[in-house]
């Protein structure tokens, strides 16, 4: 096959899958739906989710549970989550941001605001609360090392 059969191949393949819809996440174009609270294609995945696993591996929970989109048409708020003053409200403002810049929104938050990094109180290693792992007790978050740390001090006051 010469380059230019090949290249018409490609093209051919392209304008093929142009007309079917895909995930507007990951891409993908089988097993698909469209989200309840902005109509996007979306992979109809949620049953792949393990309980109480974390897993982000779900296109369809990871929309519905971690974005202000979601979080918006679930709470049943009025207008757009993007101006919503009750989704702003909701969260401390390192997590409306990244609720509403993740990689699991269709849209992004434009301007989101400006936040101070989450410090562990105990060893100041910065923790990202969207991402890493935590405890927080009133306004306190230790992280993941941290907690662990505390959960043995606990457990071996615990034996005694």
């Amino acid at each position: 096959m010469d380059m230019a059969t090949k290249a018409k191949s490609k093209t051919l393949k392209k304008k093929k899958s142009d007309g079917k819809p895909k995930c507007g996440l990951c891409g993908k174009t089988k097993k698909l739906t469209k989200t309840e609270c902005c109509g996007q294609w979306i992979c109809d995945d949620e049953d792949k989710y393990v309980l109480f696993s974390y897993a982000m591996n779900s296109c369809y929970r990871n929309h519905r549970r971690y974005t202000l989109c979601g979080y918006h048409h679930t709470e049943e708020h009025p207008g757009e989550w993007k101006d919503c003053p009750k989704c702003r409200d909701s969260f401390e403002t390192e997590m409306y941001v990244f609720y509403g810049t993740n990689e699991f929104n269709f849209e992004k938050l434009e301007n989101p605001p400006a936040y101070l990094p989450t410090k562990c109180a105990r060893c100041g290693a910065v923790i990202s609360l969207g991402y890493d792992g935590y405890s927080s007790k009133g306004d306190k978050y230790l992280c993941e090392e941290c907690t662990h740390k505390e959960m043995e001090s606990i457990y071996r006051r615990a034996k005694r």
